[in-house]
């Protein structure tokens, strides 16, 4: 080995996909039928950390965070299930394409692919998507009411983002 960094391929790192997902998918389930059940009737939240931390119960038919939460569209859950289909898929086709020993990657995949598919349930089955986990500063800044998909969404693009930096020869 001259120079040249060892890469230690393993054909069953791929499998960090297949427990992310289920596991993300599973734990959204879960939670949100918690919230469901604690926070929505009668409506009440529930302070974790006095001040910054709160679960509070409510429906989002927009995207992550409540974008397009406001707009009133008839086609709007159709296109939006649609988005979410369409992005699974390519994940799906992006899983097969990558190659082996890349576990960054493959858990990123499937974090994000647990979470798209955890809010396209609620989409399909509620026409909206549960959302119970407020973090806010005192009261002066409040961020949008969120869930496990989308925490798991958003931790997944940013090991995606981490793991192509990480693997600069691997982006073409």
């Amino acid at each position: 080995m001259t120079g040249q960094k060892s890469k230690i391929q393993n054909p069953k790192s791929k499998w960090l996909w297949f427990l992310a997902a289920p596991v993300i998918l599973f734990l959204d389930y879960l939670t949100k039928i918690w919230a469901i059940g604690a926070l929505k009737i009668p409506r009440r939240s529930i302070e974790v950390i006095p001040g910054y931390f709160d679960f509070s119960y409510a429906e989002n038919t927009g995207v992550a965070f409540g974008i397009f939460d406001s707009a009133e569209y008839a086609w709007k859950p159709y296109a939006l299930a649609a988005l979410a289909i369409v992005a699974v898929a390519a994940i799906v086709y992006y899983y097969h394409k990558s190659p082996s020993g890349r576990n960054l990657l493959h858990f990123a995949l499937g974090l994000t692919t647990g979470g798209i598919l955890g809010n396209l349930g609620d989409r399909i089955f509620r026409g909206y998507v549960v959302d119970f986990i407020e973090w806010h500063i005192r009261d002066s800044f409040y961020w949008p009411n969120f869930n496990i998909a989308d925490a798991a969404i958003s931790v997944g693009i940013a090991l995606l983002i981490i793991d192509v930096i990480k693997n600069p020869d691997s982006r073409q």
